[in-house]
């Protein structure tokens, strides 16, 4: 990653690579912004499709990722066909809509052995959240030091409406036996394998 490429989003595009299932030829970015994971993952997946409702981001998306497959639509509501993606990441994306609604369709729209993979955004409350976030601010100021700090662009929904106790349970609820994960830079993270 190049200086000023980094930001709290980008930092996790290798959790999402690291957990590609292997053979994998479809992959799907919900709320892909910007196109950094679409660009990311181009070059490892042989067929890269983006989402987002917001399309003047998406041209941005087009920029950085030509030859991604992009959609202008509500992930929720989009006619994907059931079963067509062998990974399906969502970054930053998922506290802009139900979560459990979210976590059912990309179960729904996985091939089985295929991967989620949710890095999201929560709202800090208990002391070992603010811990956290403490420490993600300090991280950061280190981050940003070394490699630069490239803005988001995309529409973003501040404060998320969930905790970050509630984002687990919702998820251990929707998806039964996922990974969860409290990160470091303001974000968890949900890493799940469709049986």
């Amino acid at each position: 990653m190049g200086k000023g490429a980094w930001n709290h989003n980008t930092h996790y595009h290798r959790l999402v690579l690291n957990s590609m299932p292997a053979g994998a030829t479809r992959a799907l970015d919900v709320g892909c912004g910007e196109g950094d994971l679409l660009a990311a993952l181009l070059p490892v997946v042989p067929e890269v499709v983006g989402i987002d409702v917001d399309a003047p981001i998406l041209q941005r998306a087009a920029d950085a990722a030509p030859g991604a497959i992009l959609v202008n639509g509500d992930f929720l509501t989009y006619p994907f066909e059931p079963e067509s993606f062998d990974l399906v990441a969502a970054i930053a994306s998922m506290h802009h809509m139900d979560l459990r609604a979210g976590l059912h369709r990309m179960a729904e729209v996985l091939r089985p052995g295929g991967v989620a993979v949710v890095v999201g955004l929560a709202k800090p409350v208990s002391l070992t959240d603010w811990m956290a976030e403490a420490v993600g601010f300090g991280a950061t100021r280190v981050m940003r030091s070394f490699a630069g700090y490239k803005d988001v662009l995309a529409p973003t929904v501040w404060p998320p409406p969930m905790t970050y106790a509630e984002c687990r349970d919702e998820a251990t609820v929707a998806l039964p036996q996922v990974k969860y994960r409290r990160r470091v830079f303001f974000r968890y993270s949900l890493v799940w394998t469709k049986p």
